[in-house]
């Protein structure tokens, strides 16, 4: 079964075209400047290890041992050929089944569900951080575990309202960024003994409150201030 992704393949085409376009723009820069050989095979060797594969797509033409660098003796050009046959076997996957009765289009959702169970686990070790695990107890292992899988919940519910509002953005990024609003209290003693607490949370940075707008989010009315009473010791005196 022969499948495609539009999305993959487009990725793909951009990425291999913005590290070509950074050859050229190195391999002109090294024509203008004519360097010495060896020094010119330097360049050359560091700039094929940055494209990558991308370096397969230029063919160049280095002057001979003995010859001097000159816009003669060291040549480049694109194998346009090459590059349009490689673009048009992007995004393109081949899967092999032995389940031949199936629909394909079936068989392709579920291969491609590989990949968001792999997602969901990486976000629980990394993101969520599941693991490790202190508690020695299963009871509070098995809490542990529940809070990270609500947690991985909200982490999905976030990604698919990105998607609708802000599809440049990732989860981890947006909590990164809200991350810098902390929630405090106040607390101040009275005259009388008793304590005046305020819980407030940091007001938003305007990056921060243009995240929220984008995501049509609203954060709720500051908590009103709470009055505690004075902590009367109920252990004995000690006299002397």
């Amino acid at each position: 079964m022969l499948a495609k992704s539009e999305g993959r393949q487009a990725k793909e085409i951009a990425i291999r075209r913005k590290k070509l376009a950074r050859l050229l723009r190195k391999l002109r820069a090294m024509r203008r400047s004519c360097p010495k050989r060896d020094q010119l095979l330097m360049r050359v060797g560091a700039a094929k290890t940055e494209a990558g594969r991308a370096f397969g797509f230029v063919e160049i033409c280095l002057p001979k041992a003995g010859q001097e660098v000159t816009r003669a003796t060291f040549t480049f050009a694109v194998d346009k050929t090459k590059l349009k046959d490689a673009e048009f076997r992007d995004g393109h996957y081949l899967l092999r089944t032995n389940l031949a009765a199936e629909d394909p289009a079936v068989l392709w959702q579920r291969y491609m569900q590989l990949t968001q169970i792999e997602a969901a686990f990486k976000c629980l070790k990394s993101d969520l951080g599941i693991r490790p695990v202190y508690h020695q107890l299963e009871h509070r292992v098995e809490a542990h575990i529940l809070i990270a899988f609500l947690a991985y919940c909200l982490t999905v519910t976030l990604k698919h309202r990105l998607q609708l509002h802000a599809p440049g953005l990732t989860p981890r990024a947006v909590l990164e960024k809200l991350g810098a609003i902390h929630m405090l209290d106040v607390s101040f003693p009275t005259t009388d003994g008793r304590t005046l607490t305020m819980p407030r949370y940091t007001e938003p940075e305007p990056e921060h409150a243009i995240l929220l707008h984008q995501l049509k989010l609203n954060l709720p009315q500051q908590p009103p201030p709470r009055l505690h009473a004075a902590v009367v010791s109920t252990f004995p005196t000690l006299k002397m």
